[in-house]
C-alpha cells in the first residue's frame, strides 16, 4: 500500500502543491561556506537537506575533536529506542560542568532542537554556529554566553524520516515526524513528564540554570511574509510579568534588528483564526503549561519559541535562525543581569489568586501585519470555498489580533498541597519539575482550613490525547478533621515553582495531573453490594433517621426519573450507608488554605 502511493506522488513536485514564493536574498547567506574544514552536511546540499541521526552524532564528535578546549558532548538520556539524547557544551575557558558555567559570570544559553523532528532548523543552524566558532571566525559569541545545544530531542522521530511527513513545509528534502517513537508528542508533556525526552531537559534546566531557554520549531497555518516567528507569554497573562518586561524590551529588539539588518522579517507568534480567511484576524495564542513556553512562564525560566514559516525554502529559514541566535547571544550578553534580576524578583512573588484559564477575548485588537495576498474559489474537491495564496506581498495596516485576555478560571492559591505516601510518582514528577517536596515524618502544625475535594460531575474524553484519556471534572469542597499527616508528602507554594505546583496539582488546573488522568483509579469502585442485604439496612437506617428520610421521599416526589430507577434509588441509599467507598471520588490530594 505504502509503496504505491510512493509510486502515484513520484511524478509530482515535492513543493509543487504549495503557494508561489516571494524571492527572496539576504546577506545571511554569505554564513554558508561550500568547502573547507567542518562544512556542514546541510552546505554541502546547497540547503536542501539535514543529516540523519549518525551524521548528526558525527558531525558533533568532529566539533569536539575541532576545538576540544571550548567543546564538550553530553548524553543527557536516552529515547524509549535506545538513542542517545545528545548536548553539546561550549564554553570559553574550558568550563563544562553546570557549577562551572553557573559561576563564570557569563549568562548560559540553552537551544534545543528538534522537539518536533520535522522542524530541525535549529540543529542545521546551529551546527553552522559551532562550526564558525571552532574555526575562529565567531569565538566573540563565548565571550558572550555560555551555549547549551541540544542538536535533536525528538531522536527517534527524527529517524522516522521521510520526504512525505509534512505536505505543509519547504524541506529539509527529508525530514523527521512530529512524535516520538511511542507516538507522544513532546511538546505536550511539559506538565505529565511521560516521555524520557522531555525529562531530560527538565533535569539539564535544573542543573544549569540557563538564563533563556530557546526551543526552536517550524510553523504553518497560514502565509505571510515574516520568516522568523517567535515569542514568548506576553506580559498581560504572564505569572512572571518583569521577565515576560525584559524579553519584550530589551531582547526582541536586539534581535529583531539583527534579522532585519541580515535580509530576514522577524514577525510575531500568532495563528490564524480562520485559516480560509486570513482576514478574519489572528490569534494571539497563550501557552498553557503543557507547553515549553508555558512551562517556562510557570518556572520562571525565561523561554523564548520559535516558529519559522514552514512556507519559506529550507536554506532561508535555516539561516535565519543563525541570525536569531547571534542577536539572541548579543542582546543575553548585554541585557542578562536585568533579566536574573526579573527572575529573582518572581521567584519571590507568591500570589493568593492564580488564573488557570484563559479564553480569547471578544473584541480584537489591532496590529500592522506583513501578509500575503490570497483569493478565494469554490473546490469541487472539498465542496466548500479555499484559499489560494498568490505570493503578492500585502501590508493590513489594522488586522484584528484576539489575544486570551480573558480569564474563565481563577482559583485561590493553597498554602500546601498534601499527597498521600501512596503516590511517590507524583512526588518524584514534582521534584523534576524542580518543585521542592517533603516527606513528613512527624505531623506537621496545621494553621488554617485543611480541605478534600470531591468530584460531583465528571466527564471522560472520547479518545485517547498523548497516550491518557483526559478527565474533566466539577468539585465540591470539604474540611478535614484531625488526620495523621506522617508519611505523607508536603508540597508549599511559598517557594520559587509555587504557581507551578498550583497548576500540576489543583484539580481543575486544565494541565494538572489530574486532568490529564494521573488519578483515574478515583473513578472506580472495587466493593460492591447486594440488594438482599442493603434494603433491609436502608429501611432500618431511614427509620432512624428522620431528615435522610424526608431527603429520600423529597427525591422520589421531585425527579421521576430517579423514582422510576430502582438502581438509583438503591445507589443513592447505599453512599448514604457506613459501608460505602469513603475513597471514591475523592481527589486524595488535600489542599490547606490560610484562614480568611
Amino acid at each position: 500500500m505504502i509503496a504505491s502511493m510512493i509510486m502515484l506522488t513520484a511524478g509530482l513536485s515535492l513543493n509543487g502543491h504549495l503557494p508561489p514564493l516571494i524571492p527572496w536574498q539576504g546577506k545571511s547567506e554569505q554564513l554558508m561556506q561550500t568547502k573547507g574544514p567542518l562544512t556542514t552536511y546541510f552546505e554541502l546540499s546547497e540547503g536542501v537537506d539535514s543529516p540523519d541521526y549518525q551524521q548528526t552524532m558525527a558531525f558533533v564528535e568532529r566539533l569536539v575533536a575541532a576545538n576540544p578546549t571550548q567543546f564538550k558532548a553530553f548524553d543527557i538520556g536516552y529515547s524509549k529506542s535506545g538513542r542517545a539524547i545528545k548536548m553539546l557544551v561550549a564554553s570559553e575557558q574550558s568550563q563544562f560542568s553546570a557549577s562551572m558555567l553557573k559561576n563564570n559570570n557569563k549568562p548560559t544559553l540553552l537551544i534545543q532542537a528538534g522537539i518536533h523532528a520535522g522542524e530541525i532548523d535549529g540543529k542545521d543552524a546551529a551546527f553552522m554556529m559551532l562550526r564558525d566558532i571552532a574555526l575562529g571566525k565567531r569565538r566573540d559569541l563565548l565571550s558572550k554566553a555560555n551555549i547549551l545545544f541540544i542538536p535533536i530531542l525528538n531522536v527517534d522521530g527524527h529517524e522516522r524520516r521521510s520526504q512525505y511527513n509534512r505536505i505543509n513545509q519547504r524541506g529539509p528534502r527529508e525530514m523527521g515526524f512530529r512524535t516520538n517513537a511511542n507516538n507522544l508528542n513532546l511538546n505536550r508533556d511539559y506538565t505529565k513528564l511521560d516521555t524520557p525526552e522531555v525529562r531530560a531537559v527538565l533535569k539539564v534546566i535544573d542543573e544549569y540554570e540557563p538564563q533563556l531557554y530557546l526551543d526552536v520549531h517550524v510553523t504553518d497555518g497560514a502565509d505571510y511574509q515574516y520568516d522568523i516567528t517567535y515569542g514568548f507569554t506576553p506580559e498581560f497573562a504572564s505569572e512572571s510579568p518583569s521577565i515576560a518586561r525584559v524579553l519584550e524590551t530589551k531582547i526582541k529588539p536586539v534581535i529583531d534588528d539583527k534579522l532585519l539588518s541580515q535580509g530576514h522579517i522577524p514577525g510575531p507568534l500568532v495563528f490564524a483564526m480562520d485559516k480560509r480567511d486570513f482576514k478574519k484576524g489572528i490569534a494571539g495564542w497563550v501557552a498553557s503549561p503543557r507547553f515549553s513556553n508555558g512551562w517556562g512562564d510557570l518556572a520562571g525560566v525565561p523561554t523564548i519559541l520559535v516558529e519559522n514559516h514552514s512556507l519559506k525554502p529550507y536554506k532561508q529559514r535555516v539561516l535565519g535562525t543563525y541570525v536569531l541566535y547571534d542577536g539572541l547571544i548579543s542582546a543575553l550578553s548585554e541585557h542578562h543581569t536585568e533579566l536574573d534580576e526579573a527572575v529573582a524578583y518572581e521567584q519571590e512573588q507568591v500570589p493568593q489568586q492564580l488564573v488557570l484559564k484563559r479564553d480569547y477575548a471578544k473584541k480584537p485588537d489591532f496590529i500592522s501585519f506583513k501578509g500575503v495576498a490570497y483569493k478565494h474559489f469554490d473546490s469541487a474537491i472539498s465542496g466548500q470555498a479555499e484559499a489560494k495564496y498568490l505570493g503578492e506581498a500585502i501590508q493590513y495596516d489594522a488586522l484584528p489580533i484576539f489575544w486570551q485576555k480573558d480569564v474563565a478560571l481563577k482559583v485561590d492559591v493553597p498554602q500546601f498541597f498534601y499527597i498521600p505516601p501512596a503516590y511517590p510518582d507524583v512526588a518524584e514528577k514534582l521534584r523534576l519539575h524542580g518543585i521542592e517536596v517533603q516527606q513528613l515524618n512527624v505531623q506537621p502544625q496545621i494553621q488554617g482550613t485543611l480541605k478534600r475535594a470531591s468530584v460531583e460531575q465528571y466527564n471522560f474524553a472520547q479518545q485517547p490525547f498523548e497516550g491518557r484519556f483526559r478527565v474533566d471534572a466539577s468539585f465540591s469542597y470539604d474540611v478535614i478533621g484531625q488526620l495523621d499527616l506522617t508519611g505523607w508528602y508536603a508540597v508549599s507554594t511559598q517557594q520559587a515553582h509555587g504557581e507551578l505546583a498550583t497548576h500540576l496539582l489543583h484539580p481543575k488546573a486544565p494541565d494538572s495531573l489530574f486532568s490529564w488522568g494521573e488519578f483515574n483509579t478515583i473513578f472506580q469502585r472495587t466493593e460492591y453490594v447486594e440488594n438482599y442485604a442493603l434494603e433491609p439496612f436502608a429501611r432500618s437506617m431511614l427509620k432512624d433517621n428522620p431528615a435522610m428520610a424526608l431527603e429520600f421521599d423529597r427525591k422520589i416526589r421531585e425527579d421521576k426519573a430517579f423514582a422510576n430507577n430502582p438502581s438509583a434509588r438503591m445507589e443513592w441509599l447505599y453512599a448514604q450507608t457506613p459501608y460505602y467507598d469513603q475513597a471514591y471520588l475523592k481527589y486524595p490530594i488535600l489542599m490547606l488554605f490560610k484562614e480568611k
